[in-house]
C-alpha cells in the first residue's frame, strides 16, 4: 500500500506579487526551493492563511535570495501581496518508508529568506 506523506513545507511566506498575465504557477525563491527539497515543475499545495483559499499549481524557481513568492496566472486571483502562505508538497511511499521519512520543513524570516 502507498500513502501520501508531507515531503516539503515552507511555512509562513509572504506573497510578494500576483501576476495574472502569466501562463500559470508559483514562483519561489530558488534558495527556498532547495532548502525545502521542492523541484522545478513539482505540484505544490498552497494554503492562504489570510483568506482560507487552498489551491494547487506547480513550482518555478525565482531569483536566489530574492524572497520572491509570486502567484501567476489564475492563481493570482486567490492571493494579494502580503498574504501569508503555507506551501506543501507530498510524496507517495509505503507505510514502512513513511514511518522513517523526515520531511524538509523550512521556516523563513519576515522577508522570505532563510534564517542563518
Amino acid at each position: 500500500m502507498q500513502i501520501h506523506v508531507v515531503k516539503s513545507k515552507i511555512h509562513r511566506v509572504k506573497v510578494t506579487n500576483a501576476n495574472l498575465n502569466y501562463i500559470g504557477s508559483i514562483t519561489i525563491d530558488e534558495d527556498l526551493m532547495e532548502a525545502s527539497n521542492i523541484i522545478e515543475g513539482e505540484k505544490v499545495q498552497i494554503v492562504n492563511n489570510n483568506n482560507g483559499e487552498r489551491l494547487e499549481t506547480y513550482a518555478i524557481p525565482g531569483p536566489r535570495n530574492s524572497g520572491e513568492i509570486t502567484l501567476n496566472g489564475a492563481a493570482a486571483r486567490k492571493v494579494a501581496p502580503g498574504d501569508v502562505l503555507i506551501l506543501i508538497t507530498y510524496a507517495m511511499m509505503s507505510i514502512d518508508e513513511a514511518r522513517n521519512f523526515k520531511p524538509a520543513l523550512v521556516f523563513p524570516n519576515e522577508e522570505n529568506n532563510l534564517l542563518s
